[in-house]
């Protein structure tokens, strides 16, 4: 049975995805708000509908939604509910939930190249569009509006927005000071590290994110606030978070050190330290892999421990 804690109500809505469920919140404040959605299948819709009915709620109760990040998982189900709920988010939310054929053509020139720079061979190619796929989870929609660091959300007085990028560049986090209660999306997972994933350049710019250094970023961010709860977007909760970025930290430091010692040895493609990195599943979460690969090179070379030569496809060499 779901209940009620200082406010907030957890609920677990299953995903088709191998990172299993996801939690949504249902938060008291001037408007009942969802944070977060959930996957747009029915079966999402349904866990949702029954999580909110042990509550003594109905979607209709549902006052406004807002996002943490774009991600399927999370946004979804946004279109189950009617086109005149307000949805809040960061604005880099909008070309991800509201897409045109453009940001498509951005998404995979952007990636065709990436794969010629890291080394893949052509066998790979078909992956550039499976985009299209992962996506056909989410919603097609706008935001009503925008939310930026240290704002307040409206219909939420108690609670401020902390911009946190590196798992998604669209990624935010909700900061009530009063008793350090956090909602954390996918920033901060208690049973595994979240994946910094790869995305385009942002509107404006031209070179790619490095999501690795964002997270890390982030993650020390939080470390500025006295933070005794967070509520993650998978999982349990975590109650010893500067515990837990230390170990996070540590554990990607590590990881990047052992890439260090290979490229010791010899220089290799993006590609092949990916397949070096995650031999029984590059293949099946190519994506997954290749940006967890890119993000240990990112720190490496930010911490000064090896170069990035000229050549094609890209070869690292260790100082």
């Amino acid at each position: 049975m779901k209940e009620w804690k200082n406010g907030i109500a957890k609920l677990n809505i299953p995903t088709p995805f191998a990172v299993g469920d996801v939690n949504v919140y249902v938060v008291k404040g001037e408007r009942l708000t969802l944070i977060d959605a959930g996957p747009k299948t029915d079966e999402a819709w349904e866990a949702l509908k029954q999580q909110l009915n042990e509550l003594g709620l109905s979607t209709n109760d549902i006052e406004q939604i807002v996002l943490t990040h774009h991600h399927p998982d999370h946004a979804g189900l946004l279109d189950y509910f009617p086109d005149s709920l307000p949805v809040y988010g960061h604005w880099l939310n909008e070309r991800w939930i509201m897409r045109t054929d453009a940001f498509y053509a951005e998404h995979e020139a952007f990636h065709r190249k990436l794969f010629q720079d890291f080394g893949l061979p052509e066998e790979f190619s078909p992956f550039i569009t499976h985009i299209r796929h992962t996506l056909k989870y989410t919603c097609n929609r706008s935001l009503t509006g925008l939310l930026a660091e240290g704002e307040a959300i409206p219909g939420l007085s108690e609670w401020t927005v902390l911009e946190t990028p590196g798992h998604a560049q669209s990624h935010i986090v909700l900061l009530r000071e009063s008793d350090g209660t956090l909602i954390g999306g996918d920033l901060v997972l208690a049973h595994i590290s979240p994946n910094p994933l790869m995305e385009p350049p942002v509107p404006g710019e031209t070179e790619r994110p490095k999501p690795q250094l964002q997270l890390n970023a982030s993650l020390k961010k939080l470390l500025e606030f006295p933070i005794k709860l967070v509520f993650t977007g998978h999982g349990e909760e975590v109650t010893d978070l500067p515990n837990l970025v230390e170990k996070r930290l540590e554990r990607q430091h590590d990881r990047a050190m052992k890439v260090k010692s290979w490229l010791e040895e010899e220089e290799m493609t993006v590609f092949e330290i990916c397949r070096r990195l995650f031999p029984s599943v590059y293949r099946r979460e190519l994506g997954l892999t290749l940006s967890e690969t890119v993000a240990q090179l990112d720190y490496l070379e930010s911490i000064g421990e090896i170069v990035i030569g000229d050549s094609r496809p890209v070869l690292f060499k260790a100082r």
